[in-house]
């Protein structure tokens, strides 16, 4: 009887995986899945991933990237920002029923946005901003009754505002900035009880700002810069204070208002070419590149910002709560190894509502004097907001992304999880400050960052870029490969590095001295001329104590800390003088591990340099080498690594005299 229970049993469970397996809206969704990547992705280079042979079974284990399902086997988000498709979305997204949630911002997708849009009744996140779409909003969206967050801006959409999106009730965000949106403010948006954000700005919009907008119990921010309004501005918006943006709308007349004149006059005609788009291939951000004719919005634009914090928690807090609806499937981490597969932390993350947020004790203003906040919206348009084809690397607490900025510079993006940061903001911001002072030569470069916020808190840390990547690229190669350095290439490479650590050492005008603590090959990187510039000096100043130990475990690993932290737990500028000592060893011999160089030769007197210098030396370069140079680099190496911080020389002698090599 036991066994025939168990026969029945089985018999359920394999019934029911593969009803599953069979479930008829699992098939015709596949199908769907499989028009949307021809359509999206019309070469097939992105979505490799979706697959036909990987079976309508397979939709929601995580094979087909980007998408997520709901416990009954049906998708519930797609998302696909920052991947870099070309196509045009097809009506069959409207067969997604069960949809809550579609991310496509960030692409360059063309066309029209499709009326059967608006047969996705479920959704509630929809993010077409930062593609190439054209033609008018469909009014059809007006019947999307669970849309929250509505984010259409920085395309080329063209028309009117429907009043059709005065139905849409739980609206909380509404976005169509940096559009070619003519005609007037729809009064029906003032009938939207939950509208928190309402971004109009720089497109063609002419009237007046309806007063119900006013009515609007929750809103805090209604943007309408750089259009053609005009008339008074409804007496009630005095209460979003810094919220409400009107700049540059010639006609528009208001009390109260400092850049508005106050009496009703003949307005001013707004020429149609200050109104025209910004460029779509251009980062379409607020103040970063403002039309001829307008004021430079990036001081006012931070300044509204950033008294904004009260309002921006509240959007902040509501847009968090929305997006941990994707599913657990993917990952909100920055961990695992690049390239495996793994969910992008980076990826997955919607874009933010709001670019700037600190609490009171983190004030951004002597940075921002120097010039080091960014703005947001350029940082991730550069990255193509951190596209997985922009990945240089990742580790368990921060990734790294490959930039180009609009003035055509291309940038490294370290993005860090804000969690990973000491607690105390103003610490962080002193040591950002200390970043910021460090010019040189063979320091690579801080060129500024900002705040990233969405489903994780980051911090986005912009640096120079160094096209030839990392020093330990270049160690451990075959015989015969091509990336092997010469001899002159290595000692140069040798001399910058010196000169970067003599630096921090050193007492500069305003700048105080810093030990690095934790040099390794992989922390050295090459400019295109193969000149090293030491990277993350000082990150253990932002950076919280379990986040630094857990990168000296590494460290260890490679043999780069001295034998006295082990005793003391601390570095001095003899630590780094070590670790120098690793690094000398590591490019003449072209191997990272090197331990047994400093333990073998430990014994070694003045004279067994001579006979003992090939046994340091990198065999591909088959000899290659001035052993002039090699004795006395060998020599360096070892006392840089002695046992006895003591007996560790200066590094200026050192870069004195490797500066009378010539390379």
């Amino acid at each position: 009887m036991l066994g025939s229970m168990q026969a029945l049993l089985a018999a359920a469970t394999l019934l029911h995986f593969f009803s599953d397996a069979v479930n008829p809206g699992s098939e015709s969704e596949l199908r769907v899945l499989l028009e949307l990547k021809h359509a999206l992705d019309p070469e097939s280079l992105r979505l490799s991933s979706w697959n036909a042979s990987r079976g309508a079974a397979r939709v929601c284990d995580g094979s087909f990237e980007g998408v997520a399902c709901h416990n009954n086997g049906r998708v519930a988000n797609i998302s696909l920002q920052g991947k870099g498709l070309t196509g045009r979305l097809p009506p069959a997204i409207g067969a997604l029923t069960q949809l809550s949630g579609l991310y496509l911002h960030y692409n360059f997708l063309t066309g029209e946005i499709p009326r059967e849009i608006s047969q996705l009744r479920s959704l509630s996140d929809l993010y077409l901003n930062g593609n190439r779409f054209s033609g008018q909003i469909p009014p059809e969206i007006g019947n999307m009754a669970g849309v929250q967050v509505l984010q259409l801006c920085c395309n080329q959409l063209t028309g009117s505002i429907p009043a059709q999106l005065g139905a849409l009730a739980k609206l909380n965000v509404l976005e169509l900035r940096s559009n070619r949106l003519t005609g007037s403010i729809p009064p029906s948006l003032g009938n939207l009880g939950l509208l928190m954000w309402l971004d109009l700005s720089f497109n063609e919009l002419n009237g007046t700002i309806p007063s119900n907008l006013a009515d609007a119990k929750l809103l805090q921010v209604l943007d309408v810069r750089n259009n053609a309004l005009s008339g008074n501005v409804p007496p009630g918006l005095m209460k979003l204070k810094e919220g409400f943006r009107y700049e540059n709308n010639s006609g528009l007349l208001g009390v109260g208002y400092p850049r508005l004149e106050a009496r009703p006059t003949q307005p001013k005609k707004n020429p149609q070419s200050e109104h025209t788009n910004l460029p779509c291939d251009q980062p379409p951000c607020t103040g970063i590149s403002p039309r001829p004719g307008f004021k430079n919005l990036v001081i006012p634009g931070l300044m509204i910002v950033l008294t904004l914090s009260t309002g921006a928690i509240g959007i902040l807090v509501l847009h968090r709560r929305r997006m941990r609806k994707l599913s657990d499937s993917e990952s909100d981490t920055a961990g695992g190894a690049a390239g495996n597969g793994s969910a992008d932390q980076g990826r997955k993350t919607g874009t933010t509502l709001i670019s700037l947020e600190y609490s009171q004790s983190w004030d951004p203003f002597p940075i921002l004097k120097q010039g080091f906040l960014l703005d947001l919206d350029e940082v991730e348009w550069a990255t193509r907001y951190f596209s997985e084809a922009n990945l240089l690397s990742k580790n368990g607490f921060s990734a790294i992304y490959r930039g180009v900025l609009q003035d055509g510079s291309t940038v490294a993006v370290k993005k860090v999880i804000k969690s990973s940061f000491k607690p105390d903001p103003a610490e962080v911001l002193k040591g950002l400050s200390a970043l910021a002072l460090l010019r040189h030569d063979n320091i690579l470069r801080l060129r500024g960052f900002c705040c990233l916020r969405g489903r994780d808190e980051c911090v986005l840390l912009v640096f120079d870029y160094a096209p030839n990547g990392s020093l330990s690229k270049f160690l451990d190669l075959d015989d015969g490969d091509d990336r092997t350095l010469g001899w002159s290439t290595r000692v140069s490479i040798i001399h910058g590095i010196a000169k970067g650590i003599e630096y921090l050492h050193g007492q500069e005008s305003g700048k105080p001295a810093l030990v690095y603590q934790d040099i390794s090959a992989d922390k050295v990187l090459l400019s295109s001329e193969f000149n090293p510039m030491l990277s993350g000096c000082g990150l253990h100043k932002l950076l919280a104590n379990d986040v630094v130990f857990s990168a000296l475990k590494a460290s260890a690993g490679m043999g780069y800390l001295p034998p006295e932290y082990a005793t003391t737990g601390k570095f001095t500028d003899k630590s780094d003088v070590y670790t120098f000592g690793v690094l000398i060893l590591q490019i003449i011999s072209g191997k990272r591990a090197v331990s047994h160089l400093v333990h073998d030769s430990g014994q070694l007197s003045q004279a067994d340099y001579d006979d003992n210098v090939d046994d340091f030396i990198d065999p591909n370069l088959h000899g290659r080498f001035s052993k002039t140079e090699a004795r006395m680099l060998v020599k360096t190496a070892l006392r840089c690594s002695h046992e006895s911080p003591s007996e560790r020389p200066s590094l200026t002698a050192f870069v004195k005299e490797l500066g009378k090599c010539s390379f």
